[in-house]
């Protein structure tokens, strides 16, 4: 049987993890935290879990190598220079990691994503098949270099140019490329290209090895923006080591519960999708629908470590989001209730909805025509990222990026509120947090490149 790399993709979070096997055996490249899936796919394809290896300590999420490495009597393979808080195999640059009689690992060290990252050469009987990157060469892009702190981004960025440039002089323009991050991950610079690559065509497309190292460096840094605040705890868990997660189901709390903790300005969290949100939801619960990255933005908007109850239409979505929030460390939801807003609340002066519109309804209320029925466009509020807003941004919008906006309430012009952002999820969420705040919103659930056909003025760098 040839070798096989299987991709396990976490697309909540953005990133894949890889089963790389033989038939019999099987080593496994940046596992998340959620590590029945990988257990589950060895199963189905008959092999044995010998070998766990990370690139690097990440940052973006909780790694579940160590507690797959226990679970499956696995060696399992961490950088010699990460310090680490448990007993690993300690490789450097240049060590093999023989898997099989078929297969085997080179480690490559390349520093740039973090200061201690490897990648893994995957080999078989007829040389180089391609090699794990983790965070340094992506498609079409590379990892970013400012997670360890904005002091280091700059000599991080530099290594991460001469690590891309010496993985394309050491491995054949054939070779597979399997990156971690950049495909919705914050740890990549950009996002992907394309949905798989090899070293050819990196040399072809990727900056990283079409440009100069200053050249790179000077594109990098500019083009970084803001990421997750929650970010900021995942190195130390993982230096540290995780154990595995409990993913039994969460305590049941009654309408009286809830709405005590609501009164208490506990984060209690709506699963279901901004549509459904927008019809119907007990007042001040927030929207964070699976139909999104929820994960993402409520682990970057809620006070780390804050207690978190979750209301979905079934006890799967309740599930399915206790699942993508462990994989960002946040272990045990506080409670949580499944079924209908009216089965969620006291009595029906706890219901509330949220109107929602267009940008061409925008447009007409902007021109003191609002649409029959829709309240007047007081305030247009933009809560994209910095970098969104300078690409192009609606001429007398007020800019609050979404994760400032709890603590930035205050600083939203009185008036009706109209809410977007760049398709539609953030700017339900946004509309969420005013509503719990007591402000009258309208929600714009329409992608923001439909605005230049409604006679909008757009401003920025690229309007």
């Amino acid at each position: 049987m040839s070798l096989e790399v299987e991709v396990v993709a976490t697309s909540s979070l953005g990133d894949r993890s890889y089963l790389a096997h033989d038939g019999r055996v099987a080593v496994v490249v940046d596992p998340q935290r959620d590590v029945d899936r990988v257990v589950e796919l060895a199963g189905r394809r008959g092999v044995q879990i010998t070998h766990v290896v990370e690139t690097h300590l990440h940052n973006d999420y909780v790694s579940g190598g160590l507690a797959l490495a226990k679970l499956t009597g696995a060696v399992y393979a961490v950088a010699a220079a990460d310090e680490v808080a448990f007993e690993r195999l300690a490789v450097s640059d240049g060590d093999e990691i023989v898997l099989s009689d078929r297969m085997r690992l080179t480690v490559l060290a390349t520093p740039g994503h973090t200061f201690h990252h490897v990648s893994y050469v995957l080999r078989g009987p007829g040389g180089p098949l391609g090699v794990f990157t983790g965070g340094s060469l992506l498609f079409g892009t590379t990892g970013r270099t400012d997670l360890l702190g904005k002091q280091h981004a700059d000599v991080l960025a530099h290594h991460q140019h001469s690590s891309v440039q010496r993985l394309a002089d050491l491995l054949p323009d054939g070779a597979e490329v399997w990156p971690t991050h950049g495909f919705g991950s914050f740890c990549s610079a950009s996002q992907t290209d394309a949905p798989s690559s090899t070293i050819g065509r990196e040399k072809a497309t990727n900056s990283a090895l079409r440009l100069e190292a200053d050249d790179f460096v000077a594109q990098m840094l500019a083009g970084l923006d803001a990421y997750p605040a929650y970010y900021a705890h995942m190195g130390v868990r993982n230096a540290r080591g995780a154990e595995l997660v409990d993913l039994t189901p969460v305590r049941i709390a009654d309408p009286a519960e809830l709405r005590t903790r609501i009164d208490a300005q506990e984060w209690v969290v709506d699963l279901r999708s901004r549509k459904a949100f927008a019809h119907q939801h007990v007042v001040g619960t927030l929207s964070f629908g699976l139909d999104g990255p929820m994960s993402t933005w409520l682990g970057w908007m809620v006070p780390w470590g804050a207690p978190i109850t979750l209301l979905g239409e079934s006890a799967g979505q309740v599930a399915q989001a206790q699942r993508e929030l462990a994989r960002i460390g946040i272990d045990r939801p506080a409670a949580a209730a499944t079924g209908t807003p009216e089965q969620w609340a006291r009595d029906a002066d706890d219901l509330g909805e949220v109107t929602v519109t267009t940008f061409a309804d925008l447009a007409a209320a902007w021109a003191g025509r609002a649409p029959h029925g829709m309240p007047p466009a007081d305030v247009v509020l933009d809560v994209r990222l910095a970098s969104e807003w300078r690409q192009g941004h609606l001429g007398g919008a007020v800019h609050i990026p979404l994760p400032d906006l709890p603590q930035r309430v205050v600083d939203v012009p009185d008036g009706v509120v109209w809410v977007h952002c760049q398709s539609g999820y953030r700017a339900s969420i946004a509309a969420s947090v005013l509503a719990a705040a007591g402000r009258e919103v309208v929600h714009v659930d329409d992608d923001f490149s439909t605005v230049r056909d409604t006679g909008l003025t757009v401003e920025g760098d690229e309007a």
